[in-house]
């Protein structure tokens, strides 16, 4: 066999190879957002226990630091408000009852995804002339009937904005609001 076939034979390998790579990774892609869907759903259902707005948990984890994101979510079948503050470089994750507006409890963030997560929100808010909270009391303000469910900020083309997600009756939304 000639090394010209040879090249083509391992070319053609790898090829293959990747195309059953990237079509394995389409179908866990596919199982994602059916699992991102039925989280969605359990979301939605769930927010209807909440006394609190996602403004009143942004304003009781002042008392850990600076705000620098937040959300409701789904842990474990049950619905949770967490959001991370930065102070004096340090970061945590304050989770708000949202029965009734106060602190559980704060966790500090010392490594992995959400570290990075929170250096990025961080640096953005550093750039930002507005607070978190004040862009989402905006956001809420354009309309009685919306439920600000998540606010994580970033930069886009270097500037700060905020990804804000609501619940506009049965629909899931996003707006970006700049932060400048």
């Amino acid at each position: 066999m000639t090394r010209r076939k040879m090249l083509l034979m391992t070319g053609g390998a790898t090829v293959l190879g990747l195309a059953a790579l990237v079509g394995f990774a389409d179908q866990n892609a596919i199982f994602a957002n059916d699992d991102d869907d039925e989280g969605q759903e359990k979301l939605i259902k769930l927010l209807d226990t909440s006394k609190i707005n996602l403004q009143q948990g942004l304003a009781a984890s002042e008392q850990q630091g600076q705000p620098i994101s937040a959300k409701f979510e789904v842990d474990e079948g049950k619905l949770q408000l967490s959001v991370y503050t930065a102070k004096d470089g340090k970061f945590s994750e304050v989770l708000v009852d949202y029965t009734n507006g106060k602190v559980m409890k704060a966790e500090p963030i010392t490594e992995g995804d959400d570290l990075a997560a929170a250096k990025s929100q961080s640096a953005t808010m550093a750039k930002a002339k507005t607070t978190l909270k004040d862009a989402v009391d905006k956001a809420a303000a354009q309309s009685a009937k919306i439920r600000v469910v998540s606010a994580a900020p970033s930069l886009k083309d270097g500037r700060p904005v905020v990804s804000i997600a609501f619940l506009d009756g049965e629909q899931m939304k996003t707006v970006q609001q700049p932060l400048d």
